[in-house]
């Protein structure tokens, strides 16, 4: 069993702290439940609407923010907007019952890390938390073969691909293709037989070469732009039901 020690802000320290914001009280309170019954997670705040978990995130700084994205006040997609200019780090998986195109890819553009729908089993959101919590992205199997599909559509790839002055350089495209296919910072260095740190500043550049937000755009630019096969990833979701799980920094 892990040994905790309560902080000076009363909460445990090793945990991994989530704001949960839902203006549903009896969606709350089953999500509380859920969190609370684990010995690595502890519910930071509740919020019930947009402007709310906006607060209480700039406040409370939880490791990561569980979102809907349809409460009132502002919507979810502009809450992550303004969570993200606050803090740029800050880690958001949205929970919610849509998973219609306008949405899901309004909320990657603004820089959700996951993308969950309700219908998802406890377990599948308790790992979703876990994987955003220790960088990775996390789509629900619905959600990134939607994605993929999209990215397949040449229209959808003319209209999103982002344009840079700065070419990314042969290393970089390198690492943005393993970044793509799932692996960690520790298998990416292992595999280019260089250091984590090196790997982490690759990443860094190629997302600023690229202006995008965080790698789980990365990645789907790199399907975009046929660096990692989008049939082959669309057939391995589909045969073994998997989210897709792509590391962020």
């Amino acid at each position: 069993m892990s040994d905790y020690s309560i902080g000076p802000n009363g909460r445990r320290s090793g945990t991994i702290d989530v704001l949960i914001a839902d203006d549903h009280a009896i969606v709350r309170r089953g999500l509380r439940t859920l969190i609370s019954g684990e010995a690595d997670m502890q519910v930071a705040g509740e919020a019930s609407d947009g402007y709310e978990v906006v607060e209480r995130a700039r406040d409370l700084n939880p490791d990561v923010i569980l979102l809907d994205l349809v409460m009132p006040g502002q919507s979810g997609l502009d809450a992550i907007a303004q969570i993200r200019a606050d803090n740029a780090d800050a880690r958001v998986l949205v929970l919610t019952s849509f998973g219609d195109n306008d949405r899901v890819f309004a909320a990657v553009r603004a820089g959700a890390n996951g993308y969950l729908l309700k219908d998802a089993s406890p377990e599948q959101l308790l790992q979703a938390i876990h994987d955003v919590y220790n960088g990775e992205s996390h789509l629900h199997p619905t959600i990134a073969l939607k994605m993929l599909r999209e990215l397949d559509n040449p229209v959808m790839a003319a209209a999103n691909r982002p344009l840079t002055d700065d070419p990314l350089t042969e290393r970089e495209v390198e690492v943005l293709r393993l970044v793509a296919q799932g692996l960690s910072n520790q298998d990416i260095a292992k595999g280019l037989t260089i250091s984590e740190r090196t790997v982490g500043n690759h990443i860094g550049s190629i997302l600023r070469k690229l202006h995008l937000a965080n790698r789980t755009q990365a990645a789907l630019y790199a399907l975009r732009r046929g660096l990692v096969d989008i049939n082959n990833a669309m057939a391995t979701s589909e045969e073994a039901g998997e989210e897709v799980a792509v590391v962020e920094e």
